[in-house]
């Protein structure tokens, strides 16, 4: 069973170690103590708490699952295009837009946005594993 420190849990969330200590001690997200005191939390429950978390947020129909919340961080814009960076937590979102779209959402530095990603092609890491699955 993979188990979460409050703060890996906190990262992997994008909020604070506080914050996480809050939501197990409000019982919003289960918690143990391992054999050293330390807090730690389910991989299985950190899972469905984060998906109950997006739902909430998420709000508004779309096919799009992929949807990343932030704030607009730069916008070069020239006579056809628009190129919008957006920081989302701890990720960086680049748009390729026209311009007269970039200019029509009032796309600016701190403009609150959300970068919707559809995609048929998306790769899946796992940090820290050199083997790639299917080959030796």
């Amino acid at each position: 069973m993979t188990t979460f420190r409050i703060s890996e849990a906190a990262a992997l969330l994008g909020v604070s170690s506080d914050t996480v200590r809050r939501w197990v001690d409000a019982g919003r997200l289960t918690a143990e103590r391992d054999e050293h005191g330390h807090r730690q939390v389910n991989g299985v429950d950190l899972a469905a708490f984060a998906r109950a978390q997006v739902e909430e947020v998420d709000g508004g129909r779309s096919s799009a699952r992929n949807r990343f919340r932030g704030i607009v961080t730069d916008v070069i814009r020239d006579a056809v295009m628009a190129q919008v960076e957006i920081a989302a937590g701890p990720f960086r979102v680049v748009s390729l837009m026209s311009r007269q779209a970039a200019d029509e959402l009032g796309l600016d530095p701190g403009v609150v946005a959300v970068a919707v990603i559809k995609s048929t092609n998306v790769v899946v890491e796992i940090p820290g594993h050199e083997r790639v699955a299917g080959h030796v």
